[in-house]
């Protein structure tokens, strides 16, 4: 049997999210530079976006360009930015004939204005897409989020639209970038490291968590089939215990 016939179709997680590490290191192992990396990332951004649409997950966001990116030296941010723009506008064309619909979340704004632009037009062009939901964090972090709900609610409560006790769970999420996106049920992270990275810190309360050793220019279908074979094979409790669950 194969990975894909071991995979359960009607428990399928409806999001997923993925925080795409380690192209640099794989650039570093084939003794290129880290840009050589991110191109190759490209081919993983699409296998598994479009073995997701095949298998019928709804949502899948990839975690694309943090706010602590900008950090790096020069030259790489602006490859990368130079690489989003091409590719936006390469695989546009590939979305429509999946029928998947392109967001995006984070300080998107501040985006260098090619990028910028290119992102809306993605957006616009893939509008009325149905099938499946493509989401790239772009300039995200989650604590820049978090704030950013703060401060939403902090102006409500400031205008008398809310008092202070009248806030709600559901009106802090309201307030995300990711208002109206189910949570990821699976978070991957690939390269072999175990961390969050201020990632969907909010979201990911209940995600089940699984740690790929490959790194993500090396990431193909059967990467994803093993996610999400160990996802199905998890118990979900939230907080139960497993004679509730049964």
């Amino acid at each position: 049997m194969n990975l894909l016939d071991k995979i359960d179709k009607n428990s399928l997680p409806k999001h997923i999210a993925v925080i795409m590490d380690g192209n640099g290191r794989w650039a570093k192992e084939h003794g290129r530079p880290r840009v050589f990396g991110h191109k190759n990332g490209v081919k993983a951004v699409r296998e598994t976006t479009e073995a997701c649409a095949e298998l019928g997950v709804e949502y899948l966001t990839l975690y694309a360009f943090s706010t602590e990116n900008w950090n790096r030296p020069r030259m790489e941010v602006n490859a990368l930015m130079t690489l989003l723009v091409e590719t936006l506008r390469k695989e546009i064309s590939t979305l429509n004939k999946n029928n998947i619909r392109l967001k995006a979340i984070g300080d998107l704004e501040k985006l260098p204005p090619k990028t910028y632009k290119a992102l809306l037009e993605g957006i616009e062009n893939t509008k009325n897409n149905t099938h499946m939901t493509l989401i790239l964090a772009l300039n995200y972090s989650s604590k820049w989020e978090i704030l950013d709900a703060v401060k939403k609610i902090a102006k409500k409560v400031a205008d008398d639209e809310i008092t202070p006790d009248e806030i709600k769970e559901a009106d802090f999420v309201s307030a995300l970038s990711t208002a109206g996106i189910p949570d990821p049920e699976l978070l991957i992270r690939t390269s072999g490291e175990n961390r969050i990275s201020n990632f969907l810190l909010w979201q990911i309360a209940y995600s089940e968590l699984y740690f790929s050793p490959v790194f993500w220019p090396d990431f193909r279908k059967a990467q994803l089939y093993e996610a999400i074979i160990d996802f199905q094979q998890r118990e979900r409790r939230f907080g139960k215990i497993s004679e509730q669950i049964s």
